[in-house]
């Protein structure tokens, strides 16, 4: 019988954006800015959430989570790119690329499904306000936030795993600044089918299940609003939704724009630049959304500085 993994070559070629050379320093600039911001306004989110009483919340417990592993996403594509920029190479290690992929499925998971999660919190705040503190208890909180790491986990091992079985021979470059998988895949020798199959299966069932979640809640959201009868009532009920669907409008209305523009342009690098929105532009904008529209947070940020904000 022949061997899972018959891989002949030792590293991938990240080509990234563009290779030329007079655009490599301002890629360079443009992206450890991007990152520095990311990872500075993510943690300020938390700290704030941590250091302020106010904050200790489910609502607020989530975003903090949601931070993190923004940082955590962030952090599995963008130093590997400007490293490969500074040292003028574009080369990663195969096991590199292997452990890339499934951090990176791991992060991309964890926020998929604490938009969920946070939308699920929102439902029960509106729908169920005196039952709230009740039924979104600390242990439900911890308990939701653990199935989501679980399930992620699982579906980043069995996509790596899938990979590993394939055979790789001489042509290794990738038209991205990260080991997608679509792209990985379509370099193997070897039969994909069934990592085409699980990947589509995946998409549909991981991507698919809960954004149905969320459409759900808030259908059950939008008929609450309705039967309140106060203008201030229902602007106070919007308020509280606002900063979660901007972030479920970018992440879910960028991630699908890559799939598609990955369906239309296989190797264009189009598909790189949509790639940017959902995993480097909404990490980056997640704390501005939560810190600019809502008053408890930019109050603990002034208190976590002493009132200099």
């Amino acid at each position: 019988m022949e061997p899972g993994n018959n891989t002949r070559i030792s590293e991938f070629l990240l080509l990234g954006f563009s290779e030329d050379p007079e655009l490599q320093p301002l890629i360079f600039g443009l992206f450890l800015s991007v990152y520095l911001v990311t990872v500075l306004g993510n943690l300020l989110i938390i700290l704030a959430t941590i250091s302020d009483s106010h904050l200790h919340t489910p609502m607020y417990f989530f975003l903090s989570n949601l931070s993190f592993v923004d940082i955590c996403l962030t952090s599995t594509t963008i130093p590997k790119m400007l490293v490969n920029i500074q040292t003028q190479s574009k080369a990663i290690t195969y096991a590199g690329c292997i452990t890339q992929m499934c951090f990176f499925f791991i992060f991309v998971g964890l926020d998929n499904f604490l938009l969920t999660v946070m939308a699920y919190d929102r439902y029960v705040a509106i729908c169920h306000p005196l039952h709230y503190t009740v039924i979104m208890n600390h242990r439900l909180c911890g308990l939701l936030v653990v199935v989501c790491w679980i399930l992620s986990v699982l579906h980043a091992l069995l996509q790596s795993l899938m990979v590993l079985r394939l055979s790789f021979c001489t042509h290794s470059e990738i038209p991205h600044f990260f080991c997608e998988l679509n792209h990985v895949i379509r370099l193997a020798c070897s039969d994909t089918f069934m990592n085409d199959m699980v990947m589509n299966f995946a998409s549909v069932l991981l991507g698919g299940g809960p954004l149905a979640g969320i459409l759900y809640s808030y259908s059950k959201i939008v008929s609450s609003i309705r039967a309140i009868s106060s203008a201030q009532g229902k602007y106070k009920a919007f308020s509280i939704c606002g900063s979660h669907l901007s972030m479920v409008f970018l992440f879910y209305g960028t991630g699908l724009g890559v799939y598609l523009s990955s369906a239309a342009a296989q190797s264009s690098p189009s598909s790189a630049t949509a790639s940017v929105m959902y995993t480097v532009v909404t990490c980056m904008l997640n704390p501005f959304i939560y810190s600019l529209r809502n008053k408890d947070v930019k109050g603990a940020l002034r208190r976590l500085f002493g009132g200099k904000l």
